[in-house]
Protein backbone atom coordinates (compact mmCIF):
# COMPACT_ATOMS: atom_id res chain seq x y z
CA UNK A 1 0.00 0.00 0.00
CA UNK A 2 1.29 3.53 -1.06
CA UNK A 3 1.35 6.46 2.24
CA UNK A 4 -0.36 9.54 1.56
CA UNK A 5 3.29 11.02 2.37
CA UNK A 6 4.68 9.12 -0.77
CA UNK A 7 1.17 10.46 -3.15
CA UNK A 8 1.86 13.67 -2.13
CA UNK A 9 5.42 14.11 -3.14
CA UNK A 10 5.02 12.60 -6.15
CA UNK A 11 2.31 15.60 -6.70
CA UNK A 12 4.76 18.25 -5.56
CA UNK A 13 7.33 16.71 -7.96
CA UNK A 14 4.82 16.52 -10.78
CA UNK A 15 3.92 20.11 -10.07
CA UNK A 16 7.62 21.34 -9.13
CA UNK A 17 8.38 19.85 -12.99
CA UNK A 18 5.30 21.19 -14.81
CA UNK A 19 6.28 24.72 -13.71
CA UNK A 20 9.54 24.35 -15.04
CA UNK A 21 8.97 23.59 -18.55
CA UNK A 22 8.06 26.77 -20.52
CA UNK A 23 5.50 26.68 -23.78
CA UNK A 24 7.33 25.59 -27.31
CA UNK A 25 6.01 29.11 -27.85
CA UNK A 26 7.44 31.38 -25.55
CA UNK A 27 10.71 30.14 -27.04
CA UNK A 28 12.76 33.16 -29.62
CA UNK A 29 14.14 30.08 -31.37
CA UNK A 30 10.78 28.32 -32.12
CA UNK A 31 9.37 31.52 -33.89
CA UNK A 32 13.02 32.21 -35.78
CA UNK A 33 12.76 28.98 -37.15
CA UNK A 34 9.19 28.72 -37.97
CA UNK A 35 9.34 31.58 -39.61
CA UNK A 36 12.43 30.52 -41.57
CA UNK A 37 11.70 27.46 -42.50
CA UNK A 38 8.61 28.93 -44.35
CA UNK A 39 10.48 31.48 -45.60
CA UNK A 40 13.36 29.16 -46.80
CA UNK A 41 11.08 26.66 -48.47
CA UNK A 42 8.99 29.29 -50.44
CA UNK A 43 12.11 30.64 -51.79
CA UNK A 44 13.66 27.01 -52.76
CA UNK A 45 10.25 26.07 -54.49
CA UNK A 46 10.40 29.29 -56.30
CA UNK A 47 13.86 28.75 -57.33
CA UNK A 48 13.16 25.19 -58.55
CA UNK A 49 10.35 26.90 -60.67
CA UNK A 50 13.92 27.89 -62.62
CA UNK A 51 15.79 24.45 -62.10
CA UNK A 52 18.18 26.03 -59.75
CA UNK A 53 18.78 25.35 -56.26
CA UNK A 54 19.52 27.55 -53.30
CA UNK A 55 23.05 26.94 -53.03
CA UNK A 56 23.41 27.82 -56.69
CA UNK A 57 21.70 31.23 -56.41
CA UNK A 58 24.07 31.63 -53.38
CA UNK A 59 27.29 30.44 -55.70
CA UNK A 60 26.09 32.60 -58.07
CA UNK A 61 25.50 35.86 -56.13
CA UNK A 62 28.62 35.39 -54.43
CA UNK A 63 30.23 35.26 -58.32
CA UNK A 64 28.23 38.38 -59.25
CA UNK A 65 29.71 40.26 -56.17
CA UNK A 66 33.28 39.14 -56.74
CA UNK A 67 33.72 38.94 -60.58
CA UNK A 68 35.62 36.08 -60.13
CA UNK A 69 36.74 33.46 -57.76
CA UNK A 70 38.51 30.45 -56.78
CA UNK A 71 36.32 27.40 -55.88
CA UNK A 72 38.27 27.14 -52.47
CA UNK A 73 37.07 30.93 -51.69
CA UNK A 74 33.62 30.17 -52.02
CA UNK A 75 33.59 27.33 -50.19
CA UNK A 76 35.31 29.43 -47.30
CA UNK A 77 32.71 32.46 -47.91
CA UNK A 78 30.16 30.52 -47.81
CA UNK A 79 31.17 27.86 -45.43
CA UNK A 80 30.35 24.47 -47.29
CA UNK A 81 33.40 22.21 -48.28
CA UNK A 82 35.26 22.25 -52.06
CA UNK A 83 33.52 19.62 -52.86
CA UNK A 84 30.06 20.69 -52.34
CA UNK A 85 31.34 23.85 -54.13
CA UNK A 86 32.68 21.95 -56.88
CA UNK A 87 29.52 19.72 -57.68
CA UNK A 88 27.37 23.10 -57.59
CA UNK A 89 30.02 24.83 -60.10
CA UNK A 90 29.30 21.61 -62.46
CA UNK A 91 25.57 21.86 -62.43
CA UNK A 92 26.04 25.89 -62.58
CA UNK A 93 28.98 25.23 -65.75
CA UNK A 94 26.36 22.65 -67.60
CA UNK A 95 23.72 25.33 -67.85
CA UNK A 96 26.25 27.71 -69.47
CA UNK A 97 25.88 30.12 -66.43
CA UNK A 98 29.52 29.38 -65.09
CA UNK A 99 32.80 29.60 -66.71
CA UNK A 100 35.76 27.78 -65.63
CA UNK A 101 39.50 28.93 -66.26
CA UNK A 102 42.58 26.79 -65.35
CA UNK A 103 46.17 27.44 -65.60
CA UNK A 104 47.92 25.32 -68.25
CA UNK A 105 50.58 22.79 -66.36
CA UNK A 106 48.24 23.31 -63.48
CA UNK A 107 45.19 21.01 -63.17
CA UNK A 108 44.39 22.46 -59.77
CA UNK A 109 44.05 25.76 -60.83
CA UNK A 110 40.41 26.82 -61.38
CA UNK A 111 38.88 30.64 -61.51
CA UNK A 112 35.08 30.94 -61.51
CA UNK A 113 33.65 33.64 -63.49
CA UNK A 114 29.67 34.42 -65.02
CA UNK A 115 28.84 33.83 -68.19
CA UNK A 116 26.50 36.16 -70.00
CA UNK A 117 24.31 33.82 -69.64
CA UNK A 118 24.40 33.64 -65.76
CA UNK A 119 24.32 37.50 -65.95
CA UNK A 120 21.63 37.52 -67.67
CA UNK A 121 19.32 35.46 -65.59
CA UNK A 122 20.51 36.51 -61.98
CA UNK A 123 18.27 39.32 -62.39
CA UNK A 124 15.84 37.09 -62.97
CA UNK A 125 16.56 34.96 -59.83
CA UNK A 126 16.91 38.23 -58.27
CA UNK A 127 13.21 39.24 -58.68
CA UNK A 128 12.61 35.69 -57.02
CA UNK A 129 14.52 36.37 -54.14
CA UNK A 130 12.85 39.87 -53.61
CA UNK A 131 9.23 38.38 -54.26
CA UNK A 132 9.40 35.91 -51.38
CA UNK A 133 10.65 38.56 -49.07
CA UNK A 134 7.76 40.73 -50.22
CA UNK A 135 5.62 38.01 -49.46
CA UNK A 136 6.78 36.87 -46.21
CA UNK A 137 7.16 40.53 -44.86
CA UNK A 138 4.63 42.41 -46.63
CA UNK A 139 2.77 42.83 -43.24
CA UNK A 140 5.97 44.60 -41.63
CA UNK A 141 6.56 48.65 -42.28
CA UNK A 142 9.94 49.99 -43.90
CA UNK A 143 10.70 50.28 -40.07
CA UNK A 144 9.92 47.33 -38.62
CA UNK A 145 12.23 45.12 -42.04
CA UNK A 146 15.15 47.61 -40.41
CA UNK A 147 14.90 46.95 -36.75
CA UNK A 148 14.26 43.20 -37.68
CA UNK A 149 17.19 43.13 -39.98
CA UNK A 150 19.55 44.76 -37.38
CA UNK A 151 18.69 42.40 -34.39
CA UNK A 152 18.87 39.06 -36.61
CA UNK A 153 22.76 40.73 -37.54
CA UNK A 154 23.16 41.72 -34.06
CA UNK A 155 22.50 38.25 -33.23
CA UNK A 156 24.58 36.76 -36.04
CA UNK A 157 27.39 39.08 -35.01
CA UNK A 158 27.08 38.24 -31.49
CA UNK A 159 27.09 34.35 -31.99
CA UNK A 160 29.60 34.75 -34.93
CA UNK A 161 27.46 33.07 -37.37
CA UNK A 162 29.18 33.61 -40.59
CA UNK A 163 28.27 31.03 -43.03
CA UNK A 164 25.57 31.81 -45.75
CA UNK A 165 22.43 29.64 -45.59
CA UNK A 166 22.69 27.06 -49.06
CA UNK A 167 19.45 25.11 -48.00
Amino acid sequence: MISMEIIIASMETNAATAKHVPDLESHLGYWLRRVSNAVSGGFSRALQGKQTSVAEWVILRELYKRDQAAPGELAATVGITRGAVSKIVDKLEAKGWVQVEGREGDSRYRVLSLTRAGLRNLPLLAKIADRNDESFFACLSAQEKDILRDLLVKIAEHNRIHDVPTD
